[in-house]
């Protein structure tokens, strides 16, 4: 997926006459694939390489999942661009099962992600909920072992990597939350570093940045990270037709692991950051401080 994603930058760059070289860096997270997240942490998990690189002028630019990224970036490095979104969603993939609620009861499912699992239990607590961790290709492969009944991922990387031949359902966000910038990219560069910032800023969405933000300020005033079980998801109000400027609405989501108690809220506005301490404002009156305090985060 890191190469997809990079690969697609570096396309898109040439189109406008770069010239382009991808250096693979191998990041903690990849070297431990058969760890839990829970076991390991996350913080920097996917990006500390990375941004050494990026700080010694090896590499000019990052490429990432966006949800794989602090709120707070190191010092030194700022978001140059954030490229449309794609399909935010969590998608239900199975060979033999044509949704969550078509899997019998007691059924195994997989994922790596404590926010998806608490979901699935809130939706299905009967499930048997397993560890699966690997690249989309060895996930894909251990479901095809039988190893489970079913996983959820998220939709971006099936649609990227055009692996969606056992996708059986996309999940809305009002049933299953995405997590705080998923489906989106984002181009991490220096400070300061005006050259490779007007390279990029072709590549900047404006609907996906403010999406993006209001959902990641959400997540701070939260206090929380990519291994919580929060879902914060935010797109253009329905009753809008047109990009920006407009109103967006944004859901928010916080539940402890078990899946047996979850809060949520909505809000809707114009201003991105406003719009995230808005919804994380409502979800913490409703309790969700109680909740991220016995996490251990709050």
């Amino acid at each position: 997926m890191a190469l997809w994603q990079a690969n697609h930058v570096a396309t898109l760059l040439r189109g406008q006459g770069h010239e382009v070289e991808i250096e693979v860096i191998k990041t903690t997270g990849d070297r431990l694939q058969e760890v839990t997240f829970a076991q390991v942490g996350t913080k920097g998990m996917f990006t500390l390489e990375i941004e050494e690189a990026l700080a010694a002028g090896r590499i000019d630019l990052a490429v990432h999942s966006l949800k794989d990224l602090p709120t707070e970036l190191p010092k030194g490095f700022v978001l140059g661009a954030l490229p449309k979104r794609a399909d935010a969603r969590d998608v239900f993939v199975s060979r033999d099962h044509m949704s969550l609620a078509d899997l019998p009861l007691g059924a195994r499912v997989g994922t790596s992600s404590l926010r998806r699992r608490a979901l699935l239990r809130a939706v299905r607590p009967d499930l048997e909920l397993i560890e699966f961790r690997g690249n989309v290709d060895t996930r894909l492969r251990k479901l095809g072992e039988g190893q489970a009944a079913g996983i959820v991922l998220a939709a971006a990387g099936l649609d990227r990597l055009e692996r969606t031949e056992w996708v059986r359902e996309r999940i809305e966000p009002e049933v299953m939350c995405p997590a705080p910038g998923q489906g989106a990219l984002g181009i991490e560069i220096r400070e300061g570093d005006l050259r490779i910032a007007e390279a990029v800023a072709f590549l900047d969405d404006p609907a996906t940045r403010f999406a993006v933000t209001a959902e990641r300020s959400a997540l701070a005033t939260l206090g929380g990270g990519c291994q919580v079980p929060i879902g914060v998801y935010c797109r253009l109000a329905s009753k809008m037709q047109v990009a920006l400027p407009g109103f967006f609405e944004i859901i928010g989501v916080v539940a402890d692991p078990s899946g047996l108690r979850a809060v949520s809220a909505t809000a809707s506005g114009d201003d991105a950051i406003g719009l995230g301490i808005a919804v994380a404002g409502l979800l913490l009156h409703r309790g969700a401080r109680e909740l991220l305090e016995e996490i251990g985060i709050a």
